[in-house]
Formats: C-alpha cells, sequence, structure tokens
C-alpha cells in the first residue's frame, strides 16, 4: 500500500499534515461530540445523557479498579479523556479516508506511529511528574527505581523506556494493520468481477466491524495501563 505524507515546514520545524490534520479533526469530533451530549442536563437522563454518563462511568471503573483510594479520583478525567479521544481516533479511519493522489491526508490518527507513540510517550511523563509531585525527586528515584530492592535498577530503567514503546506500538500495530487490510480488500473487490466483489464486499463488512471490536478494545487497553502505569509512579512500593 503506497502512501505519502505531505510535509510543510513552520518558522524550520517540518510538519507532517497527515498527522496534523487527522488528530485536529478528531479533538474537534470529540470535543463538538462531547459538547452535544452535555447540553441539557437532567436530573432524570434519556438520551443522549444515558450515553454520556455511561462513558463516564466506564471510564470512572477503570480508574476505581487500579487506585480504589481517593487519590484516583483525581484521575477520572484523564481516563474519560484519553479513552474517548482514543476510541473515535481508532474508528474515524474506518468511517472515511481523504486521499490525493498518492498523498493521504486523512485516516485513524492512531494508525500513523508519531502519534500513537506521543499518546504513549506523554502518558508516561505525565506519570514521572507526579510520583515527582507526591514523594519529592530522591522520593521518586527511589519508589520507582530502587524499591523493592536495588538490584533491581537496571531492570527498572528499561522498563521506563519498553512501556512507552509497547504501548504506542500496540496500539499504533492493531489499527494500522486493521486499516491495511480493509484497503486490500477494497481492492480486491473493485480489481475483479462480480463473482470476487460479493464475497470481497461481505468480507470487507464482516472485518469492519472486526475492526470496530479492536480498535474499542485498544482505546480500553490504552487506558487501563495509562493508569496502571501511573499507579506505580503514585503508591508506595513495600
Amino acid at each position: 500500500m503506497s502512501e505519502e505524507s505531505r510535509i510543510v515546514t513552520l518558522l524550520g520545524i517540518p510538519f507532517n499534515l497527515t498527522n496534523v490534520i487527522s488528530g485536529a479533526v478528531v479533538a474537534l469530533v470529540v470535543f463538538l461530540l462531547l459538547f452535544w451530549f452535555s447540553r441539557n442536563l437532567q436530573m432524570k437522563p434519556t438520551g443522549k445523557q444515558n450515553m454520556l454518563e455511561w462513558l463516564i462511568d466506564f471510564t470512572n471503573g477503570i480508574v476505581k479498579s487500579i487506585m480504589p483510594n481517593a487519590e484516583g479520583r483525581s484521575y477520572n478525567l484523564l481516563a474519560f479523556t484519553l479513552f474517548v479521544f482514543i476510541f473515535v481516533a481508532n474508528q474515524a479511519g474506518l468511517m472515511f479516508q481523504v486521499k490525493v493522489g498518492d498523498v493521504v491526508y486523512f485516516k485513524s490518527a492512531t494508525a500513523v506511529p508519531m502519534t500513537a507513540l506521543t499518546l504513549a510517550f506523554m502518558v508516561n511523563l505525565l506519570a514521572h511528574y507526579m510520583g515527582v509531585k507526591k514523594f519529592g525527586f530522591m522520593g521518586y528515584l527511589k519508589n520507582t527505581f530502587t524499591s523493592p530492592f536495588p538490584a533491581l535498577l537496571p531492570i527498572n530503567l528499561l522498563e521506563q523506556f519498553t512501556n512507552i514503546i509497547t504501548l504506542g506500538l500496540r496500539l499504533y500495530g492493531n489499527i494500522f494493520a486493521g486499516e491495511v487490510l480493509l484497503t486490500l480488500v477494497g481492492k480486491l473487490a473493485l480489481s475483479h468481477g462480480i463473482l470476487v466483489f460479493i464475497p470481497s464486499a461481505i468480507l470487507e463488512l464482516l472485518w469492519q466491524g472486526f475492526s470496530v471490536f479492536i480498535g474499542s478494545i485498544q482505546a480500553f487497553v490504552f487506558t487501563i495501563l495509562t493508569m496502571v502505569y501511573i499507579s506505580q509512579k503514585v503508591e508506595k512500593e513495600d
């Protein structure tokens, strides 16, 4: 699948338009969707308010399962925002893609490795910051890298880098693979006769549904691992 990206330079800094446009569109869609969901709230919820409250309860449950203490409640909004953004980003490329010639201008934002790895880097950086904020720098170093045994220092150091790579690449790999297969099946359906088109169309629909499921699971996995990484930094190691 040959795809190219349009690179623009601003103040000497190169920007990938696919990354910028895909991420910005998803952020705008999430904002408008949640803005609409949260209008005209009532004591007895119905319709879209039910959906919003279910999402909030679902992500609050993720946080509570990892950090059941009162401190965990301060991360409820983070978990909600992460889950909704990644969920919408995962599904966006399944609905439509914008391609002009060989240049793709819009697809699933998380099907771009730089976006997925940046999200992973940001949440890990936040986890370390919260650890320093709670324990102080020396306490954070002891709690994160030398507990429960100082001999674990090399492994704990390596783990901080592998957490970013595995968290980001897991998300990217699953979403990118789904889009590639959908594209290949679509090309197969259009490049051969009606005898191939019908089974290919059925396969396309089935894989589309499976990709929605995978995208949902990956949003859940990313959110729960984020909470796990934060809990490791802000909870005292015995």
